[in-house]
């Protein structure tokens, strides 16, 4: 079994913080892993619009987003000025790169995004895939080859500028192993590699679960299925900071059970790119978070 790891880094606060001890954890395990960063403005606090959808004031209180994100952050882009991600903590970013890390593009404003860009239009989707790629290219001196969609949001521009602006891979949505996405019956050259099992915040406190601890349910989870190759998504916010231990036990169980921890470059390099299914991305829910996510359709 091959387990790609995927860090998404939503905030200023999880750049800064938690992608260090992530970094530090992955280093003493011998871990490879890739980091996608959000690269421009931090405006989390404007993320209270969503109290209004259903299903994500329960998780609030599962999650302790509080405690998680910190005041600051949750007053970013409201009450306080959003930071530039990237140009405050770009030095942070070049030293992950630096390790040896795998490092992509998550997005450019990830609250903007994550809520705009399911109803946007073509133009408005190329100028904020734009932006982080050149911001990228900006802290990096070289162009992303790999792009995660901030929640699991795209529309049916995104796998057609992802190829355009030369991406070669992408982790855009949710669901059961790669596949080739396909846009109006044409099939786009950018192969998605879903996240495949559910992240520890969509398990923590679900009353379906009872007393399970959410690490033991994805031990359950992948030693279900002990030959298929599995995506998992983590958060710098979350695993790298008050989940830390748990993230740490999980790595060290996988690992005990033969699973190899590999980054998304490393899984992408597996890829018979002409066998992979064609499938389209539509939406769906995953248990656990609110609203509606990409995920991947059935086979064509």
């Amino acid at each position: 079994m091959r387990i790609a790891l995927k860090i998404d880094v939503d905030t200023d606060r999880g750049t800064l913080e938690g992608v260090p001890r992530l970094a530090g954890l992955f280093e003493r395990l011998d871990v490879r892993a890739t980091f996608l960063f959000s690269l421009g403005p931090d405006q989390t606090g404007r993320a209270v619009k969503r109290a209004f959808r259903r299903g994500f004031m329960g998780k609030v209180r599962r999650t302790s987003v509080l405690k998680h994100y910190g005041l600051k952050t949750l007053l970013y882009g409201t009450l306080l000025p959003a930071p530039h991600i990237a140009r405050r903590r770009g030095s942070v970013m070049r030293d992950i790169a630096n390790r040896g890390f795998e490092v992509g593009v998550h997005t450019y404003n990830h609250i903007k995004w994550q809520d705009y860009v399911a109803r946007s239009d073509e133009a408005w989707t190329r100028r904020e895939l734009t932006l982080a790629r050149d911001e990228f290219v900006r802290v990096f001196s070289r162009p992303p080859v790999m792009h995660g969609a901030a929640g699991w949001q795209v529309n049916g521009y995104v796998p057609e500028l992802e190829r355009q602006l030369g991406f070669q891979y992408a982790s855009d949505g949710r669901g059961t192993g790669p596949f080739m996405p396909v846009v109006k019956g044409a099939v786009v050259n950018v192969p998605q590699m879903p996240t495949t099992l559910p992240t520890l915040d969509e398990l923590i406190g679900r009353p379906d679960l009872g007393d399970v601890d959410p690490v033991d349910h994805l031990f359950a989870l992948t030693d279900a299925t002990p030959s298929r190759d599995h995506v998992y998504t983590l958060h710098a916010e979350l695993e790298g900071n008050l989940y830390l231990d748990s993230f740490e036990r999980l790595l060290r169980g996988w690992r005990s059970r033969g699973a190899e921890l590999i980054d998304m470059a490393a899984y992408a390099s597996t890829l018979a790119l002409a066998q992979l299914p064609r499938c389209e991305m539509v939406e769906g829910t995953v248990e656990g978070r609110s609203g509606l996510l990409a995920v991947q359709g059935a086979a064509l």
